[in-house]
């Protein structure tokens, strides 16, 4: 009687056998480890772009960037940097620097102070979406504070001294009391009303806005027989303003105190005096001060 006996597979057989089985039990490990590596790969997308979006501006608004030094270009912290007409404020960090964000595209007028220093101004053209990136050097200067007095109401020293000039009679002066009382819109609106002056909307390659200018000095006539203006020095709140000034970046009527006018060199008080006042000045002074 013959024992029959299971034939047994070669070994080339049992090789590709062992290795059908290792790839059976592989196959599992590396379906997870994929879906793991994709799971990570879209947190990390999200966690990206979530980083982009935090410091990309918001469609329409833009970014101001910006660093404040005194002439040896030493950067100077706890310096005010402010938009004129807005509420919009900062303060630059030990490194001298500042940033504002979502701002609106536009035009505007930023006036940088530090105590210690004679304040400078200027004025920026923000592009949509965008950053713009500013630098500012402040002269050292002796000038002291304003002082506060207080009679009936809190009054800063320096619309003391506008009383002062008003009752010397030299220019010519808008009180607080009488912008409440006309209730303008624009402060512009103000001058036009005033004598030796022409307020007027310019469009030309160089400039776009609303300028003061003086008829008594500087004038003349051109080839064609037109009368020429000169461009009048706007003041705000002592602070010179960049030449060439667009009326339309001051502050609105409800946040000025005071307006004087001086419309030729020979009436300027020499607190108003620079190295071309020959159309005059235009001093603008706020209730809360630039």
């Amino acid at each position: 009687m013959h024992r029959s006996h299971a034939s047994v597979p070669p070994r080339a057989a049992r090789r590709a056998l062992r290795r059908a089985l290792g790839a059976a039990l592989l196959l599992p490990c590396v379906a997870a480890s994929a879906h793991a590596q994709v799971r990570a790969s879209i947190r990390d997308r999200a966690a990206q772009e979530k980083e982009r979006a935090a410091i990309r501006p918001l469609t329409g608004q833009a970014v101001i960037d910006g660093v404040v030094t005194d002439t040896l270009l030493r950067p100077l912290g706890s310096a005010d940097v402010s938009v004129v007409g807005t509420s919009a404020r900062v303060i630059t960090n030990e490194n001298g620097r500042f940033r504002m964000l979502q701002v609106p595209s536009g035009q505007y007028l930023l006036v940088v102070r530090r105590i210690g220093y004679a304040p400078t101004s200027g004025i920026i053209q923000v592009p949509e979406g965008d950053t713009v990136r500013l630098s500012y050097t402040l002269i050292r200067s002796n000038a002291l504070l304003d002082t506060v007095r207080v009679k009936e109401r809190r009054v800063t020293m320096r619309m003391v001294d506008f009383e002062v000039r008003r009752r010397q009679g030299q220019g010519q002066f808008v009180t607080q009391e009488d912008i409440e009382r006309r209730g303008s819109l624009q402060t512009s609106d103000f001058m036009r009303a005033m004598r030796g002056v022409e307020v007027s909307r310019v469009t030309t390659q160089a400039f776009a806005g609303t300028q003061v200018y003086s008829r008594r000095e500087g004038g003349g006539f051109d080839a064609n027989g037109q009368q020429q203006f000169c461009a009048m020095q706007v003041v705000l709140d002592g602070i010179v303003l960049p030449r060439n000034f667009d009326l339309d970046l001051l502050p609105p009527p409800k946040q000025i105190a005071g307006i004087e006018v001086y419309t030729g060199a020979a009436t300027i008080p020499p607190q108003f005096g620079g190295p071309d006042r020959r159309c005059g000045v235009v001093a603008v002074w706020t209730r809360d001060g630039y």
